[in-house]
């Protein structure tokens, strides 16, 4: 039927599938190498989702006599899936350019948050902030990440440890997976810190009777669709026992358990988290060898973030050691006040120097495993029939190009793609 597609990218020199069959995540020996394609086209069809790819001379012949409204030659260049995002904290007023300065004199990260810094300076600046401002400034954050690749990013709330601003946050992500052209995975964070003037069990117990009935309400009147739950499960925070009411108390009203564990201080959250039946959990700097191996053995994803650790100086987590054990690795940006990057390409790099990926591991971790993390990978993460039609084009002859040339994104990202419309072009 003519007219029937919306986009053909054609004769590309590498379209990097990641995976070709229909595989929900990757793991073991199924890291070593990515499936590629050479000298192939992909047809994007008019609903959004991805009807062929395959040797160039064989589309053509496939779709010949069709039209498309639009046609990319790709000679040259690369086609890959667009990148996923699994950890960040975009939503939020009142910068920490001055704790940047502290922590590189010398000061930690929980130094900072006990002298009322940190978190809680934003959560003051977000509780402060309108609604519009918050939406104002979140759609120019998620404008940087699409230029770096990004098509699905998690986003938490979090910032506002009260009902109120918890619920504020969330209408401003809901607002953003309505009417932009990024998908977003939305995380309830309302336990990101204890409030002051609190106790962790008294605001665990806030949380359980007042926030998460509320959420319940909201989702079951379209009003906010909520995928995640997270907790901040640290020592000075939220303790093992407090995170898990919370966690399954979200589980109990459908949420997807994605949660802060083992950053600082090993809590055997790794553990928990695999008891539990988690989608994902983040940091794991601390994480125990029993915690990585429950994690495997509970297909729970490890989502990584280099960029924290790096400008934490924090000790790396032991991405070879969890990647050996047969963990779901995937990656996240942390995007937030206090870890400022946008680019999953630099989070990449940062994964493969400092901890020890190859270039497979990382863009798998960026792609199909991130999306496995949210839930997502039946439909995001890699390029085959049936998957939206997420994709960049990088203007080189070999996709590795993305991880080696470090904050060389801006160059060579020619064009972002979501739902076979372009989003993006330089």
């Amino acid at each position: 039927m003519a007219g029937g597609h919306s986009l053909l990218l054609e004769n590309a020199q590498q379209v990097v599938l990641v995976c070709s069959r229909g595989e929900r995540f990757l793991a073991r020996d199924a890291l070593r190498s990515l499936a590629v394609l050479e000298g192939a086209s992909l047809v994007v069809g008019k609903d959004g989702f991805i009807k062929a790819i395959g040797p160039a001379d064989v589309i053509r012949r496939q779709f010949s006599g069709e039209t498309f409204e639009e046609i990319i030659d790709c000679s040259g260049k690369c086609i890959l899936p667009g990148l996923v995002d699994a950890h960040t904290h975009p939503v939020w007023a009142g910068e920490r350019v001055h704790e940047f300065a502290m922590k590189l004199a010398g000061a930690t990260y929980m130094e900072i948050h006990q002298a009322g810094g940190g978190i809680h300076f934003t959560v003051e600046r977000t509780r402060q902030a309108s609604e519009e401002e918050l939406f104002r400034s979140f759609q120019q954050r998620l404008q940087c990440m699409k230029r770096a690749g990004t098509t699905l990013v998690e986003c938490k709330s979090g910032y506002g440890l009260d009902l109120e601003t918890e619920l504020k946050m969330l209408r401003v992500i809901e607002r953003a997976r309505r009417e932009l052209d990024i998908d977003i995975s939305a995380t309830y964070c309302g336990a990101h810190s204890v409030p002051k003037g609190k106790t962790a069990t008294e605001a665990a117990d806030d949380i359980i009777n007042n926030h998460l009935p509320k959420l319940k309400e909201l989702g079951r009147n379209g009003e906010i669709h909520v995928d995640n739950i997270d907790v901040f499960c640290e020592e000075g925070v939220f303790d093992l026992d407090s995170t898990r009411r919370i966690l399954q108390r979200g589980k109990d009203i459908g949420l997807q358990i994605n949660f802060h564990g083992d950053e600082l201080h090993p809590m055997k959250a790794a553990e928990l988290g695999a008891e539990l039946g988690a989608q994902a959990i983040s940091h794991l700097e601390e994480v125990s060898d029993e915690g990585i191996v429950a994690m495997a053995t509970a297909r729970c994803s490890a989502i990584l973030l280099p960029t924290t650790a790096y400008m934490l100086r924090l000790k790396q987590p032991r991405a070879r050691k969890m990647l050996d054990e047969g963990v779901i690795v995937a990656l996240g940006s942390d995007f937030n006040p206090n870890a400022y990057c946008f680019s999953m390409p630099m989070v990449m790099h940062l994964a493969c120097v400092n901890m020890r990926m190859s270039m497979p591991e990382a863009l798998a971790a960026a792609t199909i495993n991130a999306a496995y993390a949210l839930g997502k990978s039946h439909t995001h993460g890699s390029l085959e029939v049936g998957k939206q039609g997420d994709l960049i084009i990088i203007n080189s002859s070999r996709w590795e190009h993305l991880i080696y040339q470090f904050g060389g994104h801006h160059e060579l990202i020619e064009y972002v793609i979501a739902k076979g419309k372009v989003i993006y072009k330089t």
